[in-house]
């Protein structure tokens, strides 16, 4: 008898853990169909709309780090694109030659490089942003805001437990800087900062006087 009801609850078990396994392999395709048709209609399509070949996704997102953060240095833009300095600073090379962004020696070290946009960086951005909230008023048309407001919280919920979970979650930055001028979805879910927010919070700290 012991047997039996053993059996039958590993039989049970096996039921619930192919269910649980279905409701994730549906949830991480559906995930996935979210971030390619953010990345290919809403980012990729749209930019290309906009300013043609002349400026990637990377890109982009650099000039939209500006345009909330306000000025950075090359360091800032290594740390927010996780890239070595030398390749950020190939990346500020190509915005800077294509008039999209301004370079300029820090006002208290004449060694730290100042990035800032340009009118015409400043225009792209604008833009960019006009066409894709247009077609984002058409894509949640007929949504209602409670839903779109739930759906944003389920988003950033499991956005911040899949970090929780990696074995450091303060080297992993989600460049919430490009959407949110003060919010850290790290932050606020975890207690801990990217590296990123670490570094821009060592650059507002005013430079030591000399005397």
């Amino acid at each position: 008898m012991t047997a039996r009801l053993q059996v039958a609850k590993d039989k049970g078990q096996s039921a619930v853990d192919q269910r649980t396994a279905r409701l994730l392999q549906d949830f991480l395709g559906s995930a996935h169909i979210f971030a390619s048709a953010m990345q290919q209609v809403l980012e990729t399509k749209l930019l290309r709309e906009v300013a043609g070949s002349r400026l990637s996704s990377t890109q982009l997102k650099l000039l939209k780090l500006i345009a909330a953060k306000g000025r950075q240095t090359v360091g800032g833009v290594a740390a927010f694109l996780g890239v070595s300095q030398p390749a950020a600073s190939q990346a500020v090379d190509r915005l800077v030659r294509g008039k999209w962004l301004r370079r300029a020696a820090g006002e208290a070290d004449r060694r730290s490089i100042r990035l800032s946009l340009t009118p015409a960086g400043r225009r792209l951005l604008a833009d960019y942003d006009s066409a894709r909230m247009r077609k984002l008023l058409k894509v949640i048309d007929g949504l209602s805001p409670a839903r779109l407001r739930a759906t944003a919280a389920l988003l950033d919920c499991v956005a911040a437990r899949i970090v929780n979970h990696t074995a450091n979650p303060e080297e992993v930055c989600l460049q919430c800087g490009i959407y949110f001028r003060e919010r850290c979805l790290l932050r606020e879910s975890t207690g801990r900062q990217c590296f990123y927010q670490r570094h821009w919070k060592r650059m507002q700290k005013p430079p030591p006087v000399v005397t």
